[in-house]
């Protein structure tokens, strides 16, 4: 097991590193976050890239000290153009960690098979510098391949790292088609039994998601999504308990799809949505689109919410307080990034506290 008991995978964007800062003690101290660097926004007018790679992490490493601290976290690149360099000819890689090294904070870097020469030599000068290990992050079809164990001792030997400074994260990104749930677990449960070193890892996590892609087919209202990577997890659990075998803490994307998508917002209309995260589903109540028909229909969208049986109240986190204040009319309304930073922050500390009561039961 992870010393934490549960892994977020954010993109580090606005809304979730200020819902990171929100956070309770208690949430902040059971989740060791998996932070990726966001993508660099496209400007669809001048069909380029906004801003330079320079600019773009700027302000990366400290907005790492500012909103999580210097606790431990893994930082990965993978988003990032593997070709592009910084100004003065570093890998991003390199500049990321002596930003972060500055500011003392304990990062570690993550590395898969997939990824290219030029970027593990980085993180190995990195690993020697800090001394504080390697994230081996892996997918499942990368896990189930013939050949993975030669590719998997490849990379730990080219890297020159031991075992047990690593730790190990399958992700399970965002499956097609998780059910049936029950047959689903017995795949993952023999792709974690047939882990090489399995018991040798420093720690081991699971990360996955059923999050949409797009909320384009959800009507108006109020909808119920099943969170079917936390019911995957509760049932492998179980099994893996009966089969006495590693159990991974339990990772997933928050509130978002892992792919990447670039919008052009000149003619994209977003429609108001509160995503707030219940035990086994997503409770989103969803609105018309903003440009249109305004942001304040968010009020009647968290009255939604708060009138639901399963809300759970004011007091449970920022972000439920905000949601009853908002449908009481004694907040604004914000704009989207507020609805990401609520989302994200109510949505980490229910899982946070789940996934500490689960691995405590």
């Amino acid at each position: 097991m992870l010393g934490k008991s549960y892994i977020p995978c954010l993109r580090w964007k606005k809304g979730e590193y200020l819902a990171i800062e929100q956070l309770s003690s208690l949430a902040h101290n059971y989740i060791l976050p998996l932070i990726e660097v966001a993508e660099i926004g496209f400007d669809f007018e001048k069909r380029k890239e906004n801003k330079s790679i320079d600019e773009h992490l700027n302000l990366f490493a400290k907005r790492i000290k500012g909103k999580w601290g210097t606790d431990k976290c893994f930082i990965d690149p993978r988003i990032i153009n593997s070709t592009v360099r910084m100004k003065n000819g570093d890998h991003p890689v390199t500049y990321i960690f002596n930003d972060l090294r500055a500011y003392d904070i304990n990062a570690l870097p993550v590395a898969g098979v997939d990824r290219d020469a030029k970027y593990l030599n980085a993180v190995h000068e990195i690993i020697e510098a800090d001394k504080r290990g390697l994230c081996i992050r892996i997918g499942l079809e990368e896990a189930t391949e013939p050949n993975f164990l030669r590719n998997l001792d490849d990379l730990i030997h080219g890297i020159s790292i031991k075992l047990e400074n690593c730790d190990f994260v399958l992700d399970l990104g965002a499956p097609p088609n998780f059910e049936p749930i029950t047959e689903f677990a017995n795949l993952i449960e023999t792709v974690i039994k047939d882990l090489p070193h399995l018991n040798y890892w420093r720690s081991f996590g699971i990360l996955g998601t059923s999050f949409p892609s797009s909320l384009g087919g959800i009507k108006s209202g109020v909808s119920l999504l099943p969170r079917k990577e936390w019911i995957l997890y509760k049932e492998l659990v179980q099994s893996l308990q009966k089969s006495n075998v590693r159990i991974p803490s339990f990772g997933d994307y928050v509130i978002n799809h892992p792919d990447v998508v670039y919008l052009d917002m000149r003619i994209i209309k977003p429609k108001a949505n509160v995503r707030y995260t219940l035990g086994d589903c997503w409770l989103l109540a969803r609105g018309k689109n903003v440009r249109d028909f305004g942001l304040g229909q968010h009020k009647d969208l968290c009255n939604l919410i708060i009138n639901h049986h399963e809300f759970y109240g004011a007091s449970f986190s920022t972000a439920d307080k905000y949601i009853q204040d908002c449908a009481q009319g004694n907040v604004s309304t914000g704009n989207l990034t507020t609805w990401r930073r609520i989302g994200t922050n109510h949505h980490i500390e229910l899982v946070a506290r789940d996934a500490a009561n689960l691995a405590a039961s």
